[in-house]
């Protein structure tokens, strides 16, 4: 893994900033499509869900997915 690169996501209308590594981004956008989604109502959903901060929570949904 390299290092993290950040990008902007909208959740309910409002901007906000993610920090992932390279591979799982790059899962990220595999599982939306993989779900017929946007990237941004993948996350929205997993922002719903998460108990810990949303770069943890994408991890994990992420890690449980495979």
């Amino acid at each position: 893994m390299s290092g993290l690169i950040k990008r902007s996501v909208t959740i309910a209308g409002h901007r906000t900033s993610v920090s992932l590594e390279p591979v799982f981004w790059d899962a990220l956008v595999a599982a939306a499509e993989a779900e017929g989604r946007s990237v941004n109502a993948l996350v929205a959903e997993i922002d719903e869900a998460r108990t810990t901060n949303l770069s943890s929570a994408i991890r994990v949904f992420l890690f449980e997915r495979r």
